[in-house]
Order: structure tokens, then C-alpha cells, then sequence
């Protein structure tokens, strides 16, 4: 930057001037003189900042993360890369998010004394943010769940440099995070192998619907049924497949059970009579935003046990 001492005024004196001219030039001279004061000072600044090396701290949003998503909320962590190039430690005095989707604020918040970024160093602050689907969803009709969103964060530090002052330095990246919706679980029938009163084996066939816009890969299945009152099977399963987005899977499930501990919900099953069950449980399962762990869980359904040499397609 070029000051004006870089072309000072200079005034001439010589004989033959009345008085009235004399003092016109000291007033002009006393505003000249000021002027290069404060040129000097200016240029003394400049100069002291190129000697010592003080510049303009950089930044930027080096990534996204979501450590945690559920069907409640999503934790997300903003990565910010900052860069000193000055000979001191500079503070970072606040930092300012927000996000939004479609321009509708979805969250934000203020971190106030957010550390120190060291001498000719660069440190990636991480900033916190959690989603609550309940708010979002309660805010925005529109907002569905199993859906994808975009979203925008906004990212505003503020930093204190020596010399230069406090400084301002905006960020923004893009991304999507889904709303997430828990599978539909169904009962689709009980197979009949073998039965004694001792131990009666039987293959359940679980169907599982995924109902968001994205793809769940299975990892686990951790389940619990009862026919009537009676839990009559329950495990954990190591289980990979994949469920395609607004997709149906069916899963072949063997188990055991000892007619002659349970009641008439059991019995009725094994005489071909509709009985209603409950299944629990959850599905451990990845999806492109990352592992989620959802809960199943259907009450009020009806089946019964198939024989067999009964025709694989006959479903109830």
C-alpha cells in the first residue's frame, strides 16, 4: 500500500513574501506535517508487520463426520483446518455455525474461547453439532422420514491478530444426512420340521422392509418372538445380506422349542390355527452415511405353523 509520503509536499521560502503569505504557508505546513505524521506511523506499521512476519491466519472445512446417527438424532462433527503463518500464537475468540437445508436453519450455535492456533502452525479445530429429528420434523411437514436432505454448514471464525486486528473468516460446505426410518418386520410363516413334546424344530421366515432412500447392509439381527404370552425363540445372528432401498428381504431363521413348557398359543400353531405374535428387536446394519443400529418390532401379527411337504409359496 502506497502512502503519501512516498511524494512529499515541499514548500519553497523565499524574500519578497508580505506577512499574510508567510502565515499562509506555516497553517499549510502545520497540515503537511500532520499528514506526514501519520504517513510515518502508517508506514512504521507496514513495515514493522513485514519484519516480523504477521499475515492473515487461513482456513477451511477440511471434512464432515457423523460418528452417531439413530432414528433420533445425528452427531456430526465439522473438521476446520486453521493456519498461522505469524511468529505468535493467535486466539481463536469464538466460532459461529449454523446449519440449514433448502435455506431453513436446521440448527445453530455459538462456541465461544475456542483455543489457540500455535506459531507458524496449523491445528484442525473440531466443531460438534448434533440433529434432532423430532425438531427438525416438527418444524418442517415436509420433512419425511426415510428420506435424504441436503444440507449447508455455515462456519464463521473469529480471530484475534496481533497488528492486523480481529478478522472474520467465513466457511461453508455442502453434504446430505438422511432421516432415518425403522425397518417393517413381519412374521411371513413358521416352517415345521420335526415335532416331539421334548423338542420341536422350525424354520422362521422373517421379512424385513426397508422403507428409507438408501440401501441398509445388514451386519446382525438380535430378535425375541412370542406366540401369545409364550416367547418361544429368540437369538442373535450374525446375518449379511442386503436390503435395497424401499426393498424386501426375507430371512430363514432355524430354531427349536419344547412344546410341552408353553401354553395354548403353542398348541394351537401346531394344529394349524392362526395365533398372533409379537417380535422384538433391533438390526445392526451400514448405510452410505455410516453403521446405524435400528429397532424392529411388529405386535398384533398372525401366523401359523407350516408342515413340511406344504408348498413353499402358500403364504398366509
Amino acid at each position: 500500500m502506497s502512502s503519501s509520503s512516498e511524494n512529499p509536499t515541499v514548500t519553497e521560502r523565499g524574500g519578497g513574501k508580505d506577512r499574510r503569505e508567510d502565515d499562509g504557508e506555516k497553517k499549510e505546513g502545520g497540515g503537511g506535517f500532520i499528514e506526514k505524521v501519520k504517513d510515518f506511523i502508517h508506514d512504521i506499521g507496514e513495515k514493522i508487520e513485514e519484519a516480523v512476519g504477521f499475515g492473515k491466519p487461513t482456513a477451511d472445512v477440511s471434512g464432515i463426520h457423523i460418528p452417531h446417527i439413530s432414528l433420533h438424532r445425528a452427531d456430526l462433527v465439522v473438521d476446520v483446518r486453521i493456519k498461522n503463518p505469524n511468529p505468535v500464537p493467535i486466539p481463536l475468540v469464538d466460532i459461529d455455525y449454523l446449519i440449514e437445508s433448502d435455506g431453513r436453519k436446521l440448527v445453530s450455535g455459538l462456541i465461544p474461547d475456542a483455543g489457540t492456533i500455535h506459531a507458524h502452525g496449523e491445528e484442525t479445530v473440531k466443531i460438534p453439532i448434533s440433529l434432532i429429528y423430532d425438531d427438525i420434523k416438527s418444524t418442517y411437514n415436509d420433512i419425511k422420514p426415510g428420506s435424504i436432505i441436503p444440507y449447508l454448514v455455515k462456519v464463521v471464525l473469529l480471530i484475534d491478530v496481533p497488528i492486523i486486528g480481529r478478522i472474520k473468516l467465513p466457511l461453508e460446505k455442502s453434504g446430505e444426512i438422511p432421516i432415518p426410518y425403522k425397518p417393517d418386520v413381519d412374521v411371513e410363516k413358521i416352517k415345521f420340521h420335526r415335532f416331539s413334546l421334548e423338542e420341536t424344530t422350525a424354520t422362521l421366515h422373517l421379512k424385513l422392509e426397508n422403507k428409507n432412500d438408501f440401501d441398509l447392509g445388514l451386519n446382525m439381527l438380535d430378535y425375541e418372538m412370542w406366540l401369545g404370552d409364550d416367547s418361544i425363540a429368540s437369538a442373535e445372528l450374525t446375518e449379511s445380506a442386503k436390503i435395497e432401498k424401499q426393498g424386501i428381504t426375507t430371512m430363514q431363521i432355524p430354531f427349536s422349542f419344547r412344546p410341552k413348557d408353553f401354553g395354548s398359543a403353542v398348541w394351537d400353531m401346531i394344529r394349524g390355527r392362526g395365533v398372533g405374535y409379537t417380535i422384538k428387536g433391533k438390526i445392526d446394519v451400514d448405510t452410505p452415511f455410516g453403521n446405524m443400529k435400528l429397532p424392529i418390532i411388529k405386535e398384533g401379527g398372525t401366523t401359523r405353523l407350516k408342515k413340511e411337504e406344504d408348498d413353499d409359496d402358500d403364504e398366509d
